[in-house]
C-alpha cells in the first residue's frame, strides 16, 4: 500500500513561455506623411506572411488607425488606461488575421499622460499571452515623451519621409532626440508617397547625409519606397489597407516587397535594460523551466 511518503513527487505542468516578439515603431516626425498607411498595411501584409502581428495604435490623442481599416471598437487603450477593461478585452481581430490594440480620438488626457504612464502602457503587453512574432507600433507625430518612449521600447525604429524639406528636416529632429536622449543606435527609412524609385533612394540620401554629418551615432538603413498611385486613395476612401484591396498595385507591391524584408527580422534575445515591449519573454526564455 502507498503511503504519502512513497508516493512518486507529483508534476507541476508549466505553461509554456510565449516566445519573444520582433517590435517595429513607425513613427515620422512631421504629421501627414502617410505613417498609419505604412504601418496598417505592413502589419496586414507580416500577418499574411504568416507572421502573428499585433498592431498598436499608440496615436494616444488622436487614434484613427480602426478608422483607416473600417474598424468599430468595442474598447480602447483609453478604457484601459481607466480600468475598465483588459489588454486582451482591447484587441481587436482585423484583416488578414492582424489583431489590432486601438487607441481613442479626440480624448484630451490621453494625449497628456505622464512619462511613468507611457511605461506603463509599454509594460502592461507583459501581461498578454498571446503567441506573436510581430508588433507593430504606429505612433504619433512629433518629439513628444510618447514618441519616444515607444519607439525606444521597441527593437526597431522605422522613420516614414516623403518629398516635402518639412519631412525631412523634422525626420532629422526625431532621430537626433531618440540617438542622443534614448539612445536609439540604428533607424530604418522608408521613403513614402514617391513618383519613382530614384526619388525614393534620394531622400533616403538625403537624411543620411545630414544624419552623419551632424548626429554620428546612428545608422540609418533603407528599407524601401512606396509610389503614390490612385490605388492606395481609393483603398483609403472604402476603409481598406491596399495590400487588401488592391494587391497588384504599385503601393501594394512595395509595401509587400518592406514586409517581406521585415519579416526575416530576427526576434530579440534579450533585453537591453530600459523600458521595453515583452521584457518579460526574453527574462523567462533564460530560465530553466
Amino acid at each position: 500500500m502507498l503511503s504519502p511518503e512513497t508516493l512518486p513527487p507529483m508534476s507541476v505542468a508549466v505553461p509554456p513561455v510565449p516566445a519573444p516578439v520582433r517590435t517595429l515603431a513607425v513613427t515620422g516626425g512631421k504629421g501627414g506623411v502617410g505613417k498609419t498607411n505604412v504601418s496598417a498595411n505592413l502589419a496586414i501584409a507580416l500577418s499574411g506572411l504568416g507572421k502573428r502581428t499585433l498592431l498598436l495604435d499608440a496615436d494616444l490623442g488622436l487614434a484613427n488607425v480602426d478608422v483607416l481599416l473600417g474598424l468599430s471598437p468595442r474598447y480602447t487603450l483609453a478604457d484601459l488606461v481607466a480600468g475598465r477593461c483588459s489588454l486582451d478585452e482591447v484587441i481587436l481581430d482585423g484583416p488578414a488575421g492582424v489583431m489590432i490594440v486601438p487607441a481613442a480620438s479626440g480624448r484630451r488626457h490621453m494625449a497628456e499622460l505622464r512619462p511613468a504612464e507611457h511605461a506603463g502602457l509599454v509594460n502592461v503587453f507583459n501581461d498578454l499571452q498571446r503567441d506573436l512574432d510581430m508588433l507593430v507600433v504606429d505612433t504619433a507625430a512629433g518629439i513628444t515623451d510618447s514618441v519616444l518612449t515607444f519607439c525606444q521600447a521597441a527593437q526597431d525604429t522605422l522613420v516614414v519621409v516623403c518629398d516635402e524639406p518639412a519631412s525631412i528636416t523634422d525626420a532629422y529632429a526625431l532621430i537626433k532626440v531618440l540617438a542622443r536622449e534614448r539612445g536609439v543606435g540604428q533607424v530604418q527609412v522608408v521613403a513614402n508617397m514617391v513618383r519613382s524609385p530614384a526619388e525614393g533612394r534620394g531622400l533616403y540620401e538625403k537624411l543620411s547625409r545630414v544624419c552623419e554629418r551632424f548626429i554620428g551615432d546612428v545608422s540609418l538603413n533603407y528599407l524601401g519606397a512606396v509610389p503614390q498611385c490612385e490605388w492606395l486613395r481609393m483603398s483609403v476612401q472604402r476603409q481598406q489597407a491596399v495590400v487588401r484591396a488592391y494587391p497588384s498595385s504599385p503601393s501594394a507591391l512595395a509595401l509587400a516587397e518592406i514586409a517581406r524584408r521585415t519579416a526575416r527580422w530576427q526576434a530579440p534575445t534579450a533585453p537591453r535594460g530600459h523600458v521595453e515591449f515583452f521584457v518579460e519573454r526574453m527574462l523567462r526564455q533564460g530560465v530553466p523551466a
